[in-house]
């Protein structure tokens, strides 16, 4: 019997797809990556998880996991060779447990992020783990390329939010590590091993989640300032008067505003156009009138000292929405503009002023006319750094022309500021020889090494990060 007729045996017939339109599973969220599948299998439990790894390595077949196919940098859809399986975790998004008074919740690698933020919503606690793609991104893959979002600043990224994990290794093997201990002093944190990994070294299956008490309320504000250097005296100004309770600090640059009024005119802006724009946000322990009491207090110093030049505080949730969606919309009015050169870079946060500055200038040197798509996580370092071509220029023809020098000239940019060429996205395929060029030498030895004891014939996500 051959391995897909052995698949359907495993799974059901009706899960294991090999014909009709499989774009959805074999072309990545970019449209930059289309790979063709053996066959694109859809588990529903970890032990059919396990028989499809014992299957495949019987085979020798390569195995690719995927959760909501919403990565950016090519890791989770198949090559071209018609030669893998496609192992997508759909199926596998049951809720297992949730113990509030140890405040976790424990998920199947399958369960859709914005599902989990609303489990945890519905016994009055608070999953923060937030991005743009949370209404189909999966846990499983937010574990994978440990991602970060909206509130990495108060919060940290998927690994600082995850106490366990449950992982089909390399050759079948069940590893049950659903710890909810925030405390466990046993040898190698084997879980920090996988998140972060790529479905390199391990296929996650379920995970036990850290939640937290929701806050008595949630203030949100706009904040326009002249220059990136006073984003950054904004951000120590909040940090000093907030502290702990500023959970969010983004930075959109002129140009990223503009795509979403010209794609996105729906969506109302309250200030007006201005080089640099700071959205601002507080979760507050007390009330809704204590939280606006000091976000007030903390904008007027802001006016005050210079630091602000105008600001707008949401006065309601739908408000707070609203500027949210302003931030949320940029990649997807930057995608209605057409294909452009991204980076997904971090960066010290003292070091991103003289970066954006010495990077605008080379890239506009190298490349005339050209308009710099700047936002990001600020609060954190990481900048989605990116370059869209000159008007009249066809969007996907400057990509394919300049994506290597402009990739050059902001990576080495990078490197001199000690950043990472990588915040949250991952390497993937898209990334995997600017890492091997960049990374040290003795991490990746170090990185092989590891990858060699845990996938030594090479069959989980081959091609991707290494």
């Amino acid at each position: 019997m051959n391995l897909v007729d052995r698949l359907r045996d495993t799974v059901g017939a009706s899960h294991v797809l090999t014909d009709g339109d499989l774009s959805a599973y074999q072309i990545d969220w970019r449209k930059r990556f289309r790979g063709r599948a053996l066959a694109v299998v859809r588990p529903a439990t970890t032990a059919e998880v396990a028989g499809i790894v014992h299957l495949c390595a019987e085979h020798a077949t390569s195995i690719v996991t995927q959760g909501g196919n919403t990565g950016l940098v090519g890791g989770s859809v198949p090559d071209a060779t018609g030669s893998q399986v496609l192992l997508n975790l759909g199926r596998m998004n049951k809720v297992r447990a949730i113990d509030s008074a140890n405040q976790t919740l424990t998920v199947e690698a399958g369960c859709i992020l914005q599902s989990v933020q609303e489990t945890a919503a519905q016994h009055g606690l608070l999953f923060p783990l937030s991005l743009a793609a949370e209404g189909s991104c999966t846990i499983g893959g937010n574990l994978g390329t440990n991602a970060g979002g909206t509130q990495v600043l108060r919060y940290g990224n998927a690994r600082e939010l995850c106490l366990g994990i449950e992982v089909v290794t390399a050759d079948g093997e069940v590893w049950d590590g659903l710890s909810g201990l925030r405390k466990d002093n046993t040898g190698y944190d084997l879980r920090d091993l996988y998140i972060g990994s790529e479905g390199t070294l391990g296929i996650i299956t379920a995970a036990t989640l850290k939640l937290y008490a929701r806050p008595a309320a949630v203030s949100t504000a706009l904040a326009a300032v002249p220059t990136l250097a006073a984003a950054v005296d904004l951000l120590d100004l909040a940090r000093a008067r907030l502290g702990p309770a500023l959970t969010g600090f983004e930075v959109m640059g002129r140009h990223a505003l503009d795509l979403v009024r010209k794609h996105c005119p729906q969506l109302q802006q309250p200030l007006a156009p201005t080089a640099w724009t700071v959205l601002l946000e507080q979760s507050d322990a007390e009330s809704e009138a204590h939280a606006r009491t000091v976000f007030e207090a903390l904008l007027e110093t802001a006016l005050e000292r210079g630091i602000v030049g105008d600001a707008a505080v949401a006065t309601s949730l739908e408000q707070s929405n609203a500027m949210w969606h302003l931030r949320e919309a940029i990649p997807l009015a930057q995608a209605d503009e057409g294909p452009n050169i991204k980076h997904d870079i971090a960066l010290p946060v003292s070091a991103v002023p003289a970066f954006v500055a010495e990077a605008d200038a080379a890239l506009l040197a190298a490349f005339p006319g050209s308009q710099l798509v700047n936002f990001g996580h600020l609060g954190d370092g990481n900048l989605h750094y990116n370059l869209q071509g000159p008007p009249g220029v066809e969007a996907r023809a400057f990509l394919d022309a300049g994506e290597a020098r402009a990739n050059r000239i902001v990576y080495d940019l990078v490197g001199r500021h000690g950043g990472s060429i990588s915040a949250e996205h991952g390497i993937g395929v898209l990334k995997r020889a600017e890492l091997a060029e960049r990374k040290s030498p003795v991490a990746l030895k170090l990185m092989r090494a590891v990858k060699a004891a845990l996938d030594p014939h090479g069959r989980l996500n081959p091609g991707r990060v290494l």
